[in-house]
């Protein structure tokens, strides 16, 4: 017979659905705490597309570029973004958005205030490596025919990079980022352990299960299930839109 205590039933969890605006357990209605952890999942994936797509770039570009990072990236690649924790907590400490930008105390203070630099290291981390490796690829994988074409009609460097290359990679780009943001939103429960968080997604799960609410756990789950498979369908229309060959390709 099915403990309700350890495994609520269907219902239960789908009337937290029902009533998503209440306030569960005083940290909010879940729409809130997605929508915060939406803001601390993109800005996280926004910092680490913006470091790791230049850089793919000029890694696959560049033959010494990849020499010089490479093995750090290798290094680094293997370690899981949540043993990053106590480090991100040493370096970033209880550092926020609002202190970053020195905002003055009040409402927008305090909400600005739950997004935790370490946060977004972490969650940024997560989406990096992926990124950078399928961005590396995708520009070494462009056909040198296409390149030789281009020099022989008198293309320019300049044009070659933008209009050929960049182009070529695309879709591997493309695809690169759709598993970066993956992973940074897996990252997520993780991130908003850390001190400091007072909403969020992952968090309510957290204190969910430290009260026994296990239809709460279920309930934030299916959320996070829901929300990531949203996001990544965006870049599955994206790639079906633009680049409508690499499915046959495949």
């Amino acid at each position: 017979m099915q403990n309700a205590a350890v495994l609520p039933t269907i219902g239960r969890v789908l009337e937290n659905f029902v009533h998503a605006t209440d306030n569960f357990i005083g940290l909010g209605s879940i729409p809130r705490n997605i929508g915060v952890s939406l803001i601390r999942v993109l800005s996280g994936y926004t910092v680490g597309v913006l470091i790791a797509v230049p850089l793919g770039v000029l890694m696959g570009y560049n033959k010494t570029i990849q020499q010089i990072f490479e093995p750090f990236i290798n290094i680094f690649r293997p370690i899981p973004p949540l043993a990053w924790q106590p480090l991100a907590l040493a370096i970033f400490g209880m550092a926020s958005i609002a202190t970053l930008f020195n905002m003055p105390f009040g409402q927008q203070y305090v909400f600005w205030g739950n997004f935790k630099i370490a946060m977004v290291f972490l969650i940024g981390m997560g989406s990096f490596f992926p990124v950078i490796a399928n961005v590396m690829f995708g520009v070494q994988s462009v056909q040198q025919t296409l390149i030789d074409s281009a020099r022989v009609l008198g293309a320019s460097e300049k044009d070659i990079f933008f209009k050929v290359l960049i182009p070529a990679a695309a879709p591997s780009i493309i695809n690169g980022m759709r598993v970066g943001l993956a992973i940074g939103w897996s990252c997520l429960v993780g991130a908003e352990m850390l001190p400091g968080s007072l909403a969020g997604v992952g968090y309510l799960i957290t204190h969910a299960y430290e009260l026994a609410r296990i239809d709460l756990v279920i309930t934030g789950m299916i959320c996070i299930g829901g929300v990531g498979a949203l996001l990544d369908s965006v870049f599955g229309i994206i790639a079906n839109k633009y680049f409508p060959w690499e499915s046959k390709a495949r």
